[in-house]
């Protein structure tokens, strides 16, 4: 039996049982969840709690967000921690403004791309010393909360010292891909001691304590960031890599700084979504956006041949001049208001036909002068936060300091070893980043708080969102359940073609008919099953009219939202 024979066959309608609900679709497996002050969604139960909790002690949106960040780092490690990056969108309620940050942190500063070159690499390992730059998921706490925070970051930590000391039972999900990354970086000093027990994963249910975390939460809540940045933590990463045949120095970390940015944003037939800049990829969801606002969804059915294909087709277009364009802006002169124009969409919409492209090329836009956790939080004075953080590849570089209870992230290898790419690794440089976080404003005022997880689904899931509650009339929980579309393939982030270089193929999740299926067969796509990468989602929207939060986490996680 073939492949596609195969995928075919697993490509049925969802069984029934959720059908049986009285107020919602097939795929809408439960009820949004709905409060009158305040709400947190996270991508596990207990992190959740903990910003709920700082909610009714009177914290703000943004001090939930630090705690449940927090405890995320300890609690699903797969996906986050504080050897990673940050990014957050905030919409402050006093100044009615929103607010971009960009925690990603910059290659070591003796590293080359000539050292890449002698050692005949063609691309930057996924693992190891190598991919390692700086974390800037800290320094993007202390920069956020000075801004936006209620209590002292003393208070916004203890939550999850205390269960790093006392233990917490592993939930599923996070059980299974612990399980899965062990035999892959067991091989790196100080993973096996600190993320295993006698070498083994914990199972679903297990109590796991991770006292040396602990340790180094204490010490960033009694020294702040500088604890991090300039201190015995600093030094003890710097010696680590440097015994390890890494390049990440104590005064890499000393030099790291944040950078706050504006938000970018398109117009989609009323609705403002926001994105923030490259080094991200988001521009590439409101690229997509700009292409798809042209096509009556009222008069396309969702699921249908006509919607996977024009969604499919766009996406395309918006990933080739990703992979062309999207880098450090610093380092390099990127055409932003070009790709985020509707002129520009207008040129690219042209390109889509009846059938499938077979090869999409980056367009000439002006030039104008793995894993990820995702978490949202709103607060009683109308605060929200939309924000993102990862080690990137679940774990990370699998490189983990000997007593600090962290993982390295391994973002570097997001870097092109191709001189005079704009995403061409050079020392000091900021790496093209795949975690966006999302939000949606409505006539200047707040309206939707979301992010997607999963490497490149995240503009892809992000645009569905948008289009299934705008387009399609879904509800909050209805949006992040229905089956999902990932198409891949075409090109890489770093710009160099794969071999699905004839169009690639459509991930189809469970739930789309058999006709969707064959049509799109018919008009050239290729058509597969895949499991699991289709993303995590949370949001949080405001509904003005009952002054009420609503929230809603997706099955896809072991996530949880929760208000009061």
């Amino acid at each position: 039996m073939s492949r596609l024979t195969v995928a075919v066959l697993l490509l049925l309608p969802l069984a029934a049982g959720a059908a049986d609900r009285v107020t919602g679709k097939a795929f809408a497996t439960r009820s949004e969840v709905i409060a009158p002050h305040g709400m947190v969604a996270t991508s596990q139960p207990l992190a959740t709690q903990i910003g709920v909790d700082i909610l009714q002690k009177g914290g703000s949106a943004l001090d939930a967000a630090i705690a449940a960040n927090a405890a995320l780092g300890l609690m699903e490690p797969t996906g986050s921690g504080i050897g990673g990056d940050l990014f957050a969108i905030v919409w402050d309620a006093k100044t009615q403004k929103l607010y971009g940050y960009n925690g990603s942190g910059r290659s070591p500063a003796s590293l080359t791309l000539d050292y890449f070159q002698q050692q005949g690499l063609k691309d930057i390992p996924p693992t190891g010393p190598l991919p390692v730059s700086v974390p800037g998921c800290v320094d993007a706490w202390f920069a956020l909360h000075d801004k936006f925070g209620h209590l002292p970051m003393k208070e916004l930590l203890a939550p999850t010292i205390a269960y790093a000391r006392d233990g917490f039972p592993v939930s599923e999900l996070i059980a299974y891909y612990w399980q899965r990354s062990v035999p892959r970086l067991s091989q790196y000093p100080g993973f096996k001691e600190q993320f295993t027990r006698d070498g083994k994963a914990p199972d679903k249910g297990e109590r796991w304590r991770n006292p040396n975390l602990a340790n180094t939460l204490e010490s960033i809540a009694k020294g702040g960031r500088d604890a991090f940045y300039k201190g015995r933590i600093a030094t003890a990463i710097g010696a680590y890599m440097k015994a390890n045949q890494g390049f990440l120095s104590a005064e890499d970390l000393a030099a790291h700084r944040g950078e706050w940015v504006e938000p970018l944003s398109t117009n989609y037939r009323g609705y403002d979504v926001w994105e923030l800049p490259p080094n991200g990829q988001g521009v590439a969801a409101l690229t997509m956006l700009n292409i798809l606002e042209n096509y009556d969804f009222r008069k396309i059915e969702f699921g249908s041949i006509e919607h996977v294909h024009l969604f499919t087709e766009a996406k395309k277009l918006a990933f080739a001049d990703r992979a062309q364009y999207f880098a450090d802006p610093a380092m390099a002169k990127l055409p932003l208001k070009g790709l985020v124009s509707k002129d520009y969409a207008a040129q690219r919409r042209q390109l889509i036909g009846a059938t499938a492209a077979r090869s999409v090329d980056a367009g000439h836009p002006p030039l104008n002068d793995g894993d990820t956790i995702y978490l949202t939080t709103a607060d009683k004075d109308g605060n929200m936060v939309s924000l993102i953080q990862s080690n990137y590849r679940g774990m990370g570089s699998g490189m983990a300091p000997a007593d600090l209870g962290f993982i390295l992230q391994d973002r570097g290898e997001m870097f092109v070893l191709k001189p005079g790419h704009a995403n061409s690794y050079a020392p000091g440089k900021r790496p093209f980043h795949t975690i966006i976080p999302a939000f949606v404003t409505k006539g200047g005022k707040p309206w939707l708080s979301f992010g997607v997880m999963g490497g490149a689904m995240q503009p892809q899931g992000h645009v569905q969102i948008v289009m299934n509650l705008i387009d399609f009339g879904m509800n909050l929980q209805e949006a992040g359940d229905a089956p999902r579309i990932q198409h891949d393939g075409s090109t890489e982030p770093t710009g160099q073609a794969t071999a699905m270089s004839d169009g690639g193929e459509i991930n189809l999740e469970t739930g789309y008919s058999w006709e969707t299926v064959r049509g799109l067969m018919q008009k050239g796509h290729k058509v597969t099953y895949a499991d699991g990468p289709y993303g995590g989602y949370q949001a949080i929207a405001w509904d003005a009219q009952n002054k009420v939060w609503i929230g809603a986490s997706e099955g896809r996680k072991d996530g949880q939202a929760a208000g009061y």
